[in-house]
């Protein structure tokens, strides 16, 4: 059988999306075609983002391909399905062209992942996968009935199957990436201290996180923690190395401190940057991730109140001055340092403000506190509106379109509303 695993051509305006609008690595298309060949089939990842294809340019060579699967994303990249943009519109101006062709329409990402038939239906799609995607799609291939974690139309309406996929990352391989994708990937992700002098790259160490944080949208994926093999990420870190990449970002839902790891980073000439919450790190654990060639640290702190910081389930044990000397204490050794805010009714603004300007004068950057928005399949909105149902993400969205005046730094000033950015959904129905 032939996949072809494609990632659309994003735009972002008029969009609430908080993520980052430049390309990165699609890891779970990495893993996946890996595993695609490893079952006898064959692969081909069209990365729309990353080569600057139109749609109709990815149509072509998706055509050309002739897939028995076409396999979308709804996400710019894993490291987003956490953040991804709440509307569809890209995947729905891809998918309008590709449903044209023989193959199989089988979408994943975080929307399906929770809301399986909107997306079904939003999309005009034969198949969603609920969770992980990477071990289900070589499954695909064999009788639809047995296949577990998807969505799909059956005869007498829409068939879901669940749990959601959770992989077993001990078997996903170190990834290997064309020098050609490589060559193109000249973003740095996070990156502040120097400029670009070569490719950068992203990977993960691990996959999920120990916390249930309530507005971390991760129920439905990327849940429970899972730690790679350190022999598979060193394979998988040499081999980028030697294909010239100065700085990888770990795109892990929490960078733990693990000194084995560390160790081998800081033998290696490679720069890093993680994401992580810095009341889980010694003054010792800091020292060897900035040996290890830590650049950059993006820390959630999300709070400035114990309060705030109970409310969103933080479970953090430090008071607000030790998290910020420890943030103060990384930027001692580390270039850039970040501590997250969120717009927390908890913290007063005046006080937040203070914070902010205490430790920017010792060089750690704290954001102008963001409005939460309520994922689906977070535990923030399960808390206002219970389980997600099919109309989950016009509610949250139309919830912080008019619970909030301002918006993020990197968000349209008038962002539009879930139904003026998507599409009307596709005569077929089910």
């Amino acid at each position: 059988m032939r996949f072809a695993l494609i990632n659309p051509h994003w735009s972002f305006e008029g969009s609430i999306y908080f993520g980052c609008r430049e390309p990165h690595l699609p890891l779970e298309f990495g893993y996946s075609k890996a595993l695609l060949e490893q079952a006898g089939h064959e692969a081909a990842i069209f990365d729309g983002q990353l080569a600057g294809w139109t749609h109709s340019e990815i149509f072509d060579r998706v055509q050309q391909f002739r897939p028995d699967f076409m396999v979308v994303t709804t996400a710019p990249s894993y490291l987003f399905w956490r953040c991804a943009p709440p509307e569809l519109r890209s995947p729905q101006q891809l998918c309008e062209r590709l449903r044209s062709l023989p193959g199989q329409l089988v979408i994943v990402g975080p929307h399906g992942s929770t809301t399986p038939r909107p997306v079904l239906k939003k999309l005009g799609a034969d198949v969603v996968v609920l969770g992980e995607c990477e071990e289900i799609l070589p499954m695909l291939a064999g009788d639809l009935a047995n296949v577990p974690s998807v969505a799909y139309r059956g005869k007498s309406g829409i068939v879901v199957r669940g749990p959601n996929r959770a992989a077993d990352v001990k078997k996903l391989p170190a990834l290997r990436w064309t020098d050609g994708a490589i060559s193109r990937h000249a973003h740095q992700h996070h990156r502040f201290d120097a400029e670009a002098l070569a490719p950068g790259a992203e990977m993960e160490a691990s996959r999920g996180c120990p916390y249930h944080c309530t507005f971390c949208a991760k129920d439905n994926f990327r849940n429970n923690y899972r730690k790679r093999p350190l022999p598979v990420i060193l394979e998988e870190l040499d081999g980028m190395i030697a294909q010239g990449v100065e700085y990888i970002y770990f795109i892990d839902e929490i960078f733990l401190p693990d000194s084995e790891l560390l160790a081998r980073l800081a033998e290696r000439k490679i720069k890093i940057g993680v994401q992580t919450r810095i009341d889980l790190w010694s003054r010792e654990a800091i020292q060897a991730l900035a040996r290890a060639g830590c650049v950059s640290v993006e820390a959630g702190v999300e709070s400035i109140t114990e309060a705030g910081r109970a409310y969103l389930d933080k479970k953090c044990k430090m008071s607000t001055e030790e998290l910020s000397e420890r943030l103060i204490f990384a930027k001692s050794l580390i270039p850039f340092v970040q501590g997250n805010l969120l717009a927390m009714a908890e913290d007063d603004a005046e006080t937040v403000e203070a914070w902010r300007q205490h430790l920017e004068t010792h060089g750690v950057w704290a954001n102008k506190p963001v409005p939460l928005f309520p994922y689906p399949g977070s535990p923030e909105y399960t808390r206002i509106w219970g389980a997600p149902d099919d109309l989950a993400w016009e509610r949250a969205h139309e919830a912080y379109l008019k619970g909030f005046d301002s918006f993020s730094d990197i968000q349209e000033q008038r962002p539009q509303t879930l139904v003026e950015l998507e599409l009307a959904e596709p005569s077929r129905t089910g």
